[in-house]
């Protein structure tokens, strides 16, 4: 025999009556009949075998139980609404997820900001955020492994649209030696002392960056490591301006003043995986990061 069970409706039949102060209330923002909402009320307290209101004068007041129980059942019903909206997106085509690339030449905080964006339009919508070095970007998209990829190469057969221009700057901390020479810095200068490098997060770690300028230098795995090897003055580095503002307008980084070349500029492209097959929320993704 099937033993009853309180339906969905029903939680939102009990859920409304108390939301909105009454079954008239609740009948008119819900658009039911008073008949409706009461039946289904009845039947949740018959299913459960407890009263959920009881009557003081013309009102109906939530019981213990009934307080109980609408605390209990709000995560029920937020997760049924999630639940359908979910299913109403992929019905329409919306990805489940969105697997990104990245290179840690683009401005972290503006990335950080877009994604914000992106959660409120798509907030059902997954990230899977990968952040890459080198060649590392382009190996994810030639193994199908991202929808959209940030890089500074456009991986062969693959069309890329330009993105923005990253300026790179040379600096060390100002106790640093180099900043001790009371004079422009030289290529031979900075070949005496250690360079901070990132690792080519690729499998094949097949490139290295055309900044490398000294045989001594420690290599790490992340940008924000480098960065704060630099404030500590253990060595200088080639680092994009806008990924240390904070450290320059503190004085705890600052730029070396080479005889030549003090700043590089490198182009950051956007690459689909397909473009003519991404979903609506690739491509607001692409939007956003386009408006950069």
């Amino acid at each position: 025999m099937d033993i009853p069970k309180v339906t969905l409706e029903q939680w939102r039949a009990f859920h409304g009556v108390v939301e909105f102060g009454g079954y008239a209330q609740a009948a008119e923002k819900l658009n039911k009949t008073q008949s409706t909402l009461s039946y289904s009320v009845q039947k949740l307290e018959q299913v459960l075998g407890i009263k959920v209101f009881k009557v003081e004068g013309r009102r109906s007041h939530l019981t213990k139980a009934g307080e109980v129980l609408l605390r209990r059942s709000k995560p029920l019903l937020e997760n049924a609404v999630l639940l359908e909206r979910v299913a109403q997106d992929l019905a329409q085509g919306v990805e489940a997820k969105v697997n990104v690339a990245v290179d840690v030449l683009f401005p972290h905080d503006r990335l950080l900001d877009l994604l914000a964006q992106f959660s409120a339009g798509f907030p059902d919508t997954r990230v899977e955020l990968m952040e890459t070095v080198l060649s590392g970007g382009m190996e994810l998209m030639l193994s199908g492994k991202v929808d959209v990829l940030v890089s500074h190469a456009v991986p062969q057969g693959f069309v890329g649209e330009p993105l923005m221009t990253v300026e790179l700057i040379c600096v060390a901390n100002p106790d640093h030696p180099l900043h001790q020479l009371q004079r422009d810095v030289t290529l031979h200068d900075l070949k005496q002392h250690r360079q901070m490098v990132i690792r080519d997060s690729g499998e094949q770690r097949s490139l290295n960056a055309p900044w490398l300028e000294a045989e001594q230098r420690w290599t790490v795995s992340h940008i924000t490591t480098s960065i704060r090897a630099i404030a500590k003055g253990l060595g200088f580095a080639w680092v994009p301006k806008l990924q240390i503002t904070e450290e320059l307008q503190t004085g705890v980084i600052k730029p070396l003043p080479l005889e030549q070349g003090r700043s590089r500029f490198v182009q950051l492209y956007l690459v689909y995986r397909d473009k003519d097959a991404a979903g609506p929320a690739t491509r607001y993704l692409s939007q956003l990061l386009n408006e950069v």
